[in-house]
């Protein structure tokens, strides 16, 4: 792994710098080059899998799209909104790319529902979780038939108090 690091440069380190540190970056490439097995440069969706944080999380379908052919820039690009130092703002947009599975800039009722169904599998019924979701709309002013975009989720995330952060380990 030490080779990974050397070929890292102190410009690609000034490039993604921006929500991690120089030492944190040097970890992150380190990873990165753990899972690029096949030396190519990007990280594909089966590499990616190998992850079992990520092999397990609910969510990891809708994920999959996002990080599918990551190169390093775009893999720590991709795990700023996870940065302590990423704004609100930075963490809601990732948000809504999750919500948002065809990149159409809208995300639907049935959008909101795929996620939810994703996060609750067969603990809730369709019922359950069709009313609870349109409780919430209602609640933020939102009705089923509403199409959101980036700033409705703004709107009601935005004094959230969201947190959403993971440390990068540093050997």
């Amino acid at each position: 792994m030490g080779n990974a690091s050397s070929m890292l440069t102190q410009y690609d380190i000034e490039e993604v710098q921006q929500h991690f540190s120089q030492q944190e970056i040097v970890s992150l490439y380190e990873r990165f080059c753990q899972l690029d097995r096949n030396n190519g440069g990007f990280i594909s969706a089966e590499e990616f899998l190998s992850v079992p944080e990520f092999a397990v999380n609910p969510l990891s379908q809708r994920l999959l799209r996002m990080v599918d052919g990551l190169n390093f820039k775009e893999f720590v690009a991709f795990l700023s909104a996870f940065s302590p130092h990423a704004t609100l703002h930075q963490k809601i947009e990732f948000i809504f790319k999750v919500y948002d599975s065809d990149g159409n800039g809208k995300v639907t009722f049935t959008d909101m529902l795929d996620v939810l169904r994703d996060l609750t599998g067969t603990f809730i019924s369709e019922k359950q979780r069709e009313q609870v979701l349109t409780d919430v709309l209602d609640e933020a002013g939102y009705t089923k038939d509403s199409l959101m975009i980036l700033s409705d989720f703004v709107k009601i995330l935005g004094n959230s108090g969201l947190k959403m952060e993971v440390e990068v380990p540093v050997d």
